[in-house]
């Protein structure tokens, strides 16, 4: 178990992180429109609310359990058992429940690290994944998965494709999963233990089939790609089952039994008599995951949340900024070539060509609203560098040449001006265009959201994930926080 006292540190980590990024993003919140694109505004705000409801979450110590599951698998069933009493309802027909709803489950032996205050634990009970329709099912799922912590996923048999597909899709969203296997009650003994060695299969499976990935996905993943319909038949690929999947078999509300009831006047009867619910497993396993990792998954989980919300926030400021950032770019790339086309001077071409790219990262970070120092600026130049040495190199080193040969022009009347002027105009386009290729791989930077900072996402999640202890659930979903 990890030291309670560890596990408050790392959350402490994401309270700063997430507390730098809506300091990043405060001025979008002034009510001044940035742009007459509505739905651009519209949708840049939703990540806002997304990135503040996170931070709340996180201050306030909310864990998040929730249940996924075809209608009539009792998934209100098994959030009832575990809070010892029937809050949420259920019954015979499909589809009780219709929307998201969330309760708050009280536990009050889970450990807290002295002066801090103890996890909350809230159960989100869901709708049949089979029951609500197209867009709206996978929007509700992707929102109430967006925001668990924990999810349970309810079977009451062997598993069948549309449960199978939905398994796959959960799988995807960086989650510690339970697969409960609930309605034992109605199985023989043997029938049983088939059916959990199936399940058992499916989970220590090596890859689930391509066909698990829904038609929704695929289209998300072709909106980045041209045009073509032969790529609808080959987007879909397939992945990896998380290692962390654990299977737990449940009775939530056993099916009433008959019994045979003798009285004292010698009368017999028989009558129906529901037996006590068999949570006691499940319950187990939650709160060992919430005992020795719970707040681990709370940090970790809202640090990828936020990381998407602030990646999305970039990549919507740069949209809504895109026509002033290609001014900026190509205004920059103006000055640079008349700068260093008329200087005589090599060096100073050299060095002047560097502090304008350098001023142009820091002109563009102000323009999107992510506050960059010079030596934030500094190291992101040094990276874009890196990425495309080739074109920035040739440009440093033909600008170097070229500064000589318009210093030796100068120096030697003789040459005559128009070979200055030659160089100057070939050493200027150089130079625009090596402005123009560091504004664009600085936008590609910047929409990114500044997560490589000191207190970045990335950067504090990889410092968790360091020094996760071994053979926990975290150290088994390491591969799926993906950096």
């Amino acid at each position: 178990m990890a030291d309670n006292s560890i596990q408050e540190n790392r959350l402490s980590l994401a309270r700063a992180s997430l507390r730098q990024s809506l300091a990043r993003y405060s001025h979008l919140r002034q009510g001044k429109k940035n742009s007459n694109n509505t739905e651009l505004e519209a949708t840049l705000q939703n990540q806002l609310d997304i990135l503040t409801s996170t931070s709340e979450k996180l201050d306030n110590k909310v864990i998040r359990i929730a249940t996924f599951g075809l209608v009539s698998r009792g998934k209100s069933a098994v959030l009832n058992a575990l809070l010892g009493q029937k809050i949420l309802q259920t019954g015979p027909l499909n589809g009780v429940t219709q929307w998201p709803r969330s309760v708050r489950w009280t536990i009050p032996f889970i450990p807290a690290a002295e002066d801090t205050e103890k996890i909350q634990v809230e159960l989100i009970d869901t709708p049949g994944i089979d029951e609500v329709g197209g867009e709206v099912r996978g929007e509700m799922a992707k929102q109430v998965t967006r925001q668990a912590d924990l999810i349970l996923f309810v079977v009451a048999g062997d598993i069948t494709r549309t449960e199978y597909q939905a398994l796959c899709e959960l799988q995807t969203a960086q989650k510690p999963l339970i697969l409960v296997f609930n309605k034992i009650d109605l199985y023989p003994e043997l029938d049983r233990k088939a059916i959990y060695q199936s399940l058992q299969a499916l989970g220590n499976s090596e890859q689930l089939a391509a066909a698990a990935v829904t038609e929704e996905t695929d289209s998300e993943n072709l909106s980045d790609r041209p045009n073509n319909p032969s790529d609808k038949s080959t987007a879909k690929s397939p992945f990896k089952t998380a290692k962390s999947l654990e299977i737990v078999m449940v009775a939530a509300e056993p099916a009433p039994v008959q019994v045979r009831v003798e009285w004292s006047d010698g009368r017999v009867t028989n009558e129906w008599e529901s037996p006590p619910a068999q949570i006691d497993e499940l319950k187990h396993k939650i709160l060992t995951i919430l005992n020795r990792e719970g707040r681990s998954l709370l940090a970790l989980n809202a640090l990828v949340e936020a990381r998407d919300a602030e990646a999305n926030i970039a990549r919507q400021v740069l949209k809504l900024r895109h026509t002033e950032a290609e001014d900026l770019i190509w205004q920059f790339a103006k000055y640079k070539a008349l700068a260093v086309g008329l200087n005589p001077v090599a060096f100073l071409d050299v060095m002047g060509a560097t502090v304008a790219d350098l001023a142009l990262i820091r002109s563009l970070s102000r323009l999107y609203g992510l506050p960059m120092t010079g030596y934030e600026a500094g190291k992101l130049w040094q990276t874009i560098f890196s990425s495309a040495g080739g074109v920035l190199l040739g440009e440093l080193g033909s600008s170097f040449l070229l500064g000589f040969g318009k210093s030796a022009a100068v120096a030697a009347p003789q040459i005559g001006f128009s070979t200055f002027a030659g160089v100057a105009v070939t050493q200027a386009s150089l130079a625009a265009y090596g402005t123009y290729a560091v504004g664009r791989a600085a936008q590609v930077y910047l929409e990114k959201g500044c997560t490589w900072g000191p207190l970045g996402q990335d950067t504090v999640i990889q410092e968790i994930l360091a020094t996760i202890e071994r053979n926990t659930i975290i150290d088994r979903l390491q591969q799926e926080f993906k950096i």
